[in-house]
């Protein structure tokens, strides 16, 4: 199966995973999934992450998120409410730093592609960077 676009595939599993109740996506990895992963585990949106190589194929290597739920067993409900793509391959978005999106306030977070990494719009302001509008997540 071809993906045309590996961020939104792994943002959709995350969404499907959250609304189907389980505690671990699997996904192919990628060294810009590794870091949106990342941003979204130092943002205290996700448990964690961790790649897995397999065993029979040392080149295919799965990247595993353990989503974040609230509350107890019969009541929790996910720490992610919403995630949405921006930047596809089709129309990408790209954006000043002075334009960079608030999502809910400050309760969300936008993830930004810079010429200084991945990482947060939050951090691309403090630096004084724009990029590319990769997704937001609240």
């Amino acid at each position: 199966m071809s993906v045309n676009d590996p961020i939104a595939d792994m943002l959709t599993r995350i969404r499907n995973g959250l609304i189907s109740g389980h505690s671990l996506v699997a996904m192919p990895s990628s060294k810009l999934k590794v870091e949106i992963a990342r941003i979204l585990k130092e943002e205290g949106f996700i448990e964690g992450f961790d790649e897995v190589t397999a065993e029979d194929r040392p080149s295919h290597i799965t990247l595993r998120i353990r989503l974040k739920y609230t509350g107890e067993r019969r009541n929790r409900k996910p720490v992610i409410t919403g995630v949405q793509r921006i930047s596809r391959p089709g129309r990408r978005i790209y954006t000043r730093k002075q334009d960079i999106p608030w999502v809910l306030s400050g309760l969300g977070v936008a993830i930004l592609s810079t010429p200084k990494g991945v990482m947060t719009g939050q951090r691309a302001r403090q630096l004084g960077v724009g990029g590319e509008l990769l997704c937001k997540v609240w």
